[in-house]
């Protein structure tokens, strides 16, 4: 069965399980202690530790090995934080960063701290100079990520990391997506990375902390990992996450350009199999193996449902294959189509022949999603019946993605061009997919009141 949830996880490299089984035999000792197996122990950890730091472009002793990419996220905000503390209590992030990320921000503002977000385009990707201007003189820390985990869009680093070193604020850049291709560019202070991205073993992260960075690791510490991963080290998957990282760097460069290839090849082939679908994120600057898209009048979970049943694992941020029912914030901040959404992202070695068996599913899947939820013909507008109403209201209230644009499309034509649907909606996800619906089809989107939706009829080729 194809996975191509790459972005989400990796099985075990197979150098990273050598690794693995190699040093658990040799790794168990304390790293800590003086005698033949401890300092035999320390060997493996020290050769670990070197590697990932050439992978990740720092100093052995500006690396720390956590417990997870998560936990260097945490640690590496919160540290940062405690660390400028004089400086101000000003925390600049993107609007579209891990939620890891986001989630430490709350607690910074709970605990009485300010959280300054940078909107992003509609590709995902922040403008530098919004950047500088969202610094501000109390700013202690920003955080950015290499690459965005959902739609693969690529940011500036280079330009923010310039803007913050001549602001005199550390960049922390959350390095999680894209290490596997490559070193991160760039003036960073700080980068986190987890080592289950890349064909490492889960349980494993990495935070490199530059020399000079004010860091103040907080809650209870001890001596291992300069206090950022308190407990004993577990050396084996700590050996098997370096050499992995080693391993998929010496074929990034060639893989990265074979899997462009076959993703360019899904950006340009979806929208041609698929009606009423949205590619979404940066077309060039973007991870060589990932792209999103949506698709209108789908329910995201049934179509990932479809696509498992036909043999495939893919991922979605739609609001209807989440615990909350909330749109991902990644596609909430762009301002694109969340409802139908599906995320592929390749690992490496994926066969050109397994992406157009793929591409071969892919419409069918999206049909029986649409035919199950009665959609499909009847949602494109055609000529308004004789003496049509000018303004119809569509009640969707209690209705859950996609039902209130599938509602709106089913009436668009009983209104004249010039009319008007309101649609009532108190679904999250409207308020991203109407808007988006309009864009899409071409008609007039007037805006929003409380739950009401304001959408104008626009005649065809008008």
């Amino acid at each position: 069965m194809p996975y191509f949830d790459a972005a989400s996880s990796l099985p075990l490299h197979p150098v990273a399980r050598q690794a693995l089984l190699a040093s658990v035999d040799e790794g168990w000792a304390d790293p800590s202690r003086p005698h033949r197996e401890g300092r035999r122990a320390r060997m493996l950890l020290d050769a670990a530790r070197e590697t990932a730091a050439e992978a990740v472009g720092c100093r052995p002793d500006e690396l720390r090995f956590t417990s997870s990419g998560t936990q260097a996220l945490h640690t590496g905000i919160t540290g940062a934080l405690a660390g400028r503390r004089r400086a101000g209590r000003r925390l600049v992030v993107s609007a579209v960063e891990h939620s890891a990320v986001l989630h430490t921000a709350e607690v910074h503002e709970r605990a009485g701290g300010l959280t300054r977000q940078v909107e992003v385009d509609r590709t995902g990707r922040v403008d530098a100079q919004e950047w500088a201007r969202a610094l501000g003189e109390d700013c202690a820390l920003a955080c950015l990520q290499s690459a965005n985990h959902e739609v693969g869009t690529v940011q500036p680093v280079e330009e923010v990391a310039a803007v913050c070193a001549e602001a005199g604020v550390p960049l922390l850049v959350d390095a999680a997506q894209s290490l596997p291709w490559g070193p991160v560019a760039g003036d960073w202070s700080l980068l986190a990375g987890s080592a289950h991205k890349w064909g490492g073993p889960a349980g494993v992260g990495l935070l490199a902390v530059r020399k000079g960075v004010r860091f103040a690791p907080q809650g209870p510490v001890d001596e291992r990992e300069s206090g950022a991963a308190p407990g004993f080290e577990n050396i084996p998957a700590i050996v098997a996450a370096a050499a992995a990282l080693r391993a998929v760097r010496a074929e990034a460069d060639a893989e990265a350009a074979r899997l462009r290839a076959l993703v360019d090849r899904i950006r340009a082939r979806v929208p041609e199999l698929v009606p009423d679908t949205e590619v979404v994120g940066d077309p060039v600057r973007r991870l060589p193996h990932l792209v999103t898209f949506s698709c209108l009048y789908v329910d995201g979970e049934a179509l990932l449902h479809a696509l498992d049943a036909a043999g495939y694992s893919v991922s979605s941020g739609s609001s209807c294959t989440s615990s909350t029912l909330t749109p991902s914030h990644v596609l909430r901040a762009m301002g694109v189509l969340s409802e139908g959404n599906v995320r592929v992202s390749l690992p490496p070695g994926t066969p050109e022949s397994e992406v157009d068996r793929f591409l071969d599913a892919l419409p069918g899947a999206v049909e029986g999603v649409r035919a199950h939820l009665g959609a499909g013909a009847g949602t494109a507008a055609g000529p308004a019946p004789s003496g049509a109403a000018s303004e119809i209201t569509v009640d969707a209230r209690g209705k859950l993605c996609p039902l209130p644009v599938i509602e709106l499309a089913k009436v668009i034509e009983d209104v004249p061009a010039g009319g008007v649907v309101r649609v009532l909606a108190d679904d999250e996800a409207a308020r991203l997919d109407i808007p988006a619906w309009c864009e899409m089809t071409g008609h007039a989107y007037e805006g929003a009141e409380g739950i009401e939706y304001r959408v104008r009829r626009v005649a065809a080729g008008a």
